[in-house]
């Protein structure tokens, strides 16, 4: 497993991180939902994607929207989607990051995610059999995601 650093220099006493490599989720919807939460408090970034995963509300879908569908509730945008794997894997990490600030003696009532980055990982080869003694190449994709929260007044 791969142990990369953080891509920004973000540093304080208020400031907390959390980093997650190597996650079998899908890049697009890992980047998506990451454009969506930056500069957002934890507490509604944590309760929008529970209904997310739900299928409540939707994550729009900005960059990869070829042959989205329309989804209801969005405002200000028409695509979006329900990832709801990669939203699990958002929520498990905006937990730990909480959990670190709350070690650091940070008030987790005040987070707000300054930073979230969310990259391609390395792919695993495979082989996938066919008829007739042949195989086709298969690679299963990993997302690499960085999470920092400050505490603000």
């Amino acid at each position: 497993m791969a142990r990369t650093g953080y891509s920004t220099d973000i540093t304080g006493d208020t400031v907390a991180r959390g980093k997650a490599n190597e996650l079998p989720i899908s890049p697009k919807h890992a980047m998506e939902i990451a454009r969506f939460i930056r500069n957002k408090k934890t507490g509604e970034v944590v309760s929008y994607l529970e209904d997310v995963v739900a299928e409540k509300k939707a994550i729009p879908f900005r960059r990869f929207n070829h042959k989205v569908a329309h989804k209801r509730g969005l405002s200000g945008w028409d695509a979006g989607r329900y990832p709801r794997k990669a939203s699990k894997a958002y929520l498990r990490l905006i937990h730990s990051v909480t959990k670190n600030a709350e070690y650091l003696g940070l008030d987790t009532e005040r987070l707000e995610i300054v930073h979230v980055a969310a990259n391609r990982g390395r792919g695993f080869e495979g082989i996938f059999p066919r008829a007739m003694g042949r195989a086709s190449p298969k690679r299963r994709e990993t997302v690499n995601i960085e999470i920092v929260v400050k505490e603000v007044q």
